[in-house]
């Protein structure tokens, strides 16, 4: 094999290496954003969420039922927020964002609304006047929201949903694993340009055409894509830091919606984009292919000749 085809050969195998390579790390970065995005916007804001429903409810079921008169307790505005707030906590279990211990947790806590609840149906059934009224009203405070524990609803709420937050807070962290990928992403990236520029002008001089078609529209593809997918990432870290301290606030009332519309409108196109990830793996193979079309045709044309 002559000087020209080695040089070339050697130059298609390290184009096919780093192509190879810089395909794969991108996908792998770009995929694990956009898997974190979806959880976080199909899950664990939901979760939260649904956290802060329930507490609200549970506030409101609580400021219907002062002690010096029942007013509606008992009644079907009682029960209707007390019901709110059992739908909530049916789907933040169903989210399951913190996994079995979470699961737990709200099992005990649906248990404890039951206890809360059959208090103050109790206190309800007493007759006007009736001492009994006012110690069952305190049982059920204490068993809702005791100031001097953290077993109570309302204070296992709030541990829940402080797991909660962390996970979400760890699905839109940009760590240093993250950090470490994309930093080989782009130094690959630079590497595979370098590495394709050096062969447009090997062969520039070699056979002394001024443009290899192929090894131009590769370069070329190849920067826009990388860039492409830096902006889309960088937008999707903004969209999910941005959705977290939505959650952070810790919203009632009717800032619970906003917060949901938020999250939902800043992450509505996570989804899509982890389904299309795949097309880096698509679209990294054919520009591989179109840099290997650029060579092939020359080593194959000195073989050819060393056969005469």
């Amino acid at each position: 094999m002559s000087t020209t085809a080695r040089d070339l050969t050697r130059r298609l195998r390290r184009l096919l290496l780093l192509g190879t390579a810089t395909t794969l790390v991108l996908f792998g970065a770009f995929r694990a954003v956009h898997h974190d995005a979806v959880g976080l916007a199909t899950a664990s804001a939901p979760g939260v969420l649904a956290v802060d429903t329930a507490k609200h409810a549970l506030v409101q079921a609580g400021d219907s039922v002062p002690e010096d008169g029942l007013q509606d307790a008992g009644t079907g505005g009682f029960h209707t927020r007390i019901s709110v707030a059992h739908q909530a906590l049916a789907l933040a279990a169903s989210e399951n964002v913190t996994g079995l211990s979470g699961r737990r947790t709200l099992q005990t806590v649906t248990g404890l609304i039951s206890v809360y609840s059959g208090w103050v149906e109790q206190a309800n059934r007493e007759p006007d006047g009736s001492p009994l009224r006012g110690a069952y009203l305190l049982y059920a405070h204490q068993v809702l929201d005791d100031p001097e524990s953290e077993e109570d609803i309302m204070g296992r709420l709030d541990a829940l949903r402080g797991e909660q937050l962390a996970v979400a807070e760890r699905q839109a962290a940009f760590g240093w694993p993250m950090r470490l990928t994309w930093a080989a992403a782009a130094v690959l990236t630079a590497a595979l340009l370098g590495a394709l520029l050096e062969a447009q002008r090997f062969a520039r001089r070699r056979f002394r055409r001024p443009v290899n078609p192929p090894l131009l529209a590769a370069t070329a593809l190849w920067t826009v894509g990388a860039v492409a997918l830096a902006r889309i990432v960088l937008g999707t870290h903004g969209d999910t830091a941005a959705s977290v301290e939505l959650l952070r606030d810790g919203p009632t009332g009717g800032g619970i919606a906003v917060a949901a519309s938020g999250v939902e409108g800043r992450l509505a196109d996570a989804g899509l984009w982890a389904a299309l990830s795949d097309g880096v793996l698509v679209a990294g193979a054919a520009l591989v292919a179109l840099s290997a079309a650029g060579l092939l045709p020359r080593i194959a044309e000195y073989r050819h000749r060393e056969r005469r």
